[in-house]
């Protein structure tokens, strides 16, 4: 996987420059470039275009198939960036471009996305004393996503990029078990 990370930054690094660069011009312009990469991500990800990807077919073919099958979901920028990485047989890397280039948004906008598990549904002042917790230890902006899993007894397990908070049942049970087997 790092291999992939490594390949994908510099092309993510370039389009993330170039849509803030645009974004002086057009303040959607992040949010385009998203959509695009996302859309192109999706399409390179269908078994049938893997199988493309990975023929022996021109580079300028592979490229128009791609360009052609997005359709109007790309502008002229994003057919470049797709053209280029056909050229240097890179596009079955564009899901990885997708999630360095949301890195990247994230980091400018200052946001962590962070996961609730939970037990039982959120109220509303949970969610907010789950936000204002997680913005002062991450010192950013926090997006919640908040699912249920009823197999956790109690409480939650909260995760984002760099750690997981397991404050559920199940979780301190199973480090209980763990420290009466020492």
């Amino acid at each position: 996987m790092s291999e992939l990370t490594t390949i994908a930054r510099p092309y993510a690094k370039a389009a993330f420059d170039f849509a803030v660069e645009q974004a002086a011009t057009d303040k959607s312009a992040v949010e385009k470039w998203t959509e695009m990469l996302n859309f192109a991500a999706e399409v390179v990800k269908d078994d049938a275009m893997k199988e493309l990807l990975t023929s022996s077919l021109s580079a300028n073919k592979l490229a128009d198939t791609v360009i052609s099958i997005c359709g109007e979901q790309l502008n002229q920028y994003g057919q470049n960036l797709i053209r280029l990485m056909a050229e240097n047989k890179r596009l079955t890397v564009l899901p990885a471009v997708l999630s360095e280039f949301q890195s990247y948004v994230e980091e400018h906008q200052a946001t962590a996305e962070v996961d609730v598990v939970s037990a039982q549904p959120l109220s509303e002042a949970q969610r907010k004393k789950i936000i204002t917790a997680m913005e002062k230890r991450l010192a950013r902006k926090v997006k919640l996503n908040c699912s249920t899993d009823s197999t956790l007894i109690a409480g939650a397990i909260i995760r984002t990029d760099d750690f997981v908070i397991d404050g559920s049942s199940r979780g301190q049970l199973n480090r209980l078990a763990s420290e009466l087997q020492l």
